[in-house]
């Protein structure tokens, strides 16, 4: 029985067993000329016999069957916040920094946007909805997120940390349902493809999803079931590891683009930790964290996975609600990571004027490289908040 792939190759390959069936069955093709040979990301329907062989041809970088995706959902949320200012603002000091996004695009992967909030009025909103849903936000969750990241200040509160951001890209790639790990890729070549600098991403696959799908709709025993699973999720991890690659092949072409995502809320701190989820676990994206505030500095927030490579204010957030002109707190590491993408953002226009353009090797590292423990509680772990809590340019 055929199943569906997603591939990602050098150079045109076509499965050896049955000739040109590569192209008769391939459902997109999604070109990456940053570098030689070409980078293609397909999808086909094949044989056990098919995928075998691709795994085996040098030529093939990744390939996978695509993995069910879910939100990072908030663990908390609380209307009508009276503050005057989300805290996190201050706590990334970002309030000090003389950067505020300008030039700068940043691509916003989740559940779409209420493009009528008053937080985004008079930017340019680029949508593109990868699910079978309406265009615009109907969860709240993306539009909440791109408020951290971008939005205007609402009724004299300040939300966003990149204020001066016009553009945005916007991917609605979660619906009701969920999505998958075909669609967020994607979607990231789409975000590549329009010029983003920075991809923030606040999803993660969902495992126990895939082996419930596995035992109920497949009808195999558990654990079989879980051992597919597992094989899947590694392939899944590769996967977006080797699509980071590409990706980052684009900086020595002039277009450059970092990506951000949530390590997810799993923990349930003091009692167990548990790593960080894909997609944030693959290597080069940027595994964000979440914080909470204490009479003794910040720390770890009890749901936040560890092994991150940074850490950002995840609790309590105030930000945009969407289907009103008003705001709403959320708490989650899907929080913390639109932080990240924001400040990300103040750096990478700090790199277009000192040099004109904005490089995502060194991007990444000054973001990583912000971080600081001088704010934590004392006795903060390195897995739990990696460098650190990030921080803005001052100068």
């Amino acid at each position: 029985m055929d199943s569906k792939y997603v591939i990602l190759h050098s150079s045109e390959i076509l499965p050896p067993s049955r000739g040109d069936i590569g192209r008769a069955r391939r459902a997109e093709v999604f070109p990456l000329e940053a570098a030689q040979p070409i980078v293609k990301l397909e999808y086909a329907e094949l044989t056990k016999r098919e995928s075998n062989d691709l795994r085996r041809d040098p030529r093939t970088l990744a390939i996978a069957k695509p993995m069910p995706m879910k939100l990072i959902a908030p663990v908390g949320s609380l209307d009508a916040p009276t503050a005057t200012k989300s805290w996190g603002i201050d706590a990334v000091r970002a309030s000090e920094s003389p950067f505020d996004g300008t030039g700068v695009t940043v691509a916003v992967l989740d559940t779409g946007i209420d493009p009528n909030h008053p937080a985004f009025k008079g930017m340019k909103l680029v949508q593109k909805n990868f699910t079978t849903e309406i265009d615009n936000d109907i969860h709240g969750h993306g539009t909440h997120c791109a408020g951290t990241i971008f939005g205007q200040d609402v009724n004299g509160v300040r939300i966003g940390i990149a204020r001066k951001i016009k553009c945005a890209l916007i991917g609605k790639v979660l619906g009701k349902e969920g999505g998958s790990s075909d669609t967020i890729a994607k979607a990231i070549q789409w975000a590549v493809q329009e010029g983003a600098n920075v991809i923030s991403m606040s999803l993660g696959i969902d495992f126990p999803g895939y082996v419930d799908w596995l035992v109920h709709d497949q009808g195999m025993n558990i654990n079989p079931a879980t051992s597919q699973a597992l094989e899947e999720y590694r392939a899944n991890v590769n996967l977006f590891t080797e699509l980071v690659r590409v990706v980052a092949a684009h900086g020595a072409f002039g277009q450059s683009a970092i990506i951000v995502a949530a390590s997810g809320n799993e923990s349930n701190r003091p009692k167990y930790e548990i790593a960080v989820s894909p997609p944030a676990a693959a290597t080069g994206i940027v595994a964000v964290g979440a914080l909470n505030k204490s009479g003794k500095g910040f720390n770890v927030a009890e749901f936040s996975n560890n092994q991150v490579n940074i850490a950002a204010p995840g609790v309590n957030i105030i930000s945009a609600k969407a289907g009103t002109s008003g705001l709403i707190s959320m708490s989650g590491t899907s929080m913390a990571t639109p932080h990240a993408a924001g400040i990300a953002a103040l750096w990478a226009q700090r790199q277009l004027k000192l040099t004109g353009r904005i490089n995502n090797v060194s991007l990444m590292a000054q973001l990583i490289a912000s971080g600081t423990f001088d704010s934590l509680v004392p006795g903060s772990e390195e897995d739990d908040v990696g460098t650190g809590i990030i921080q803005a340019p001052l100068k």
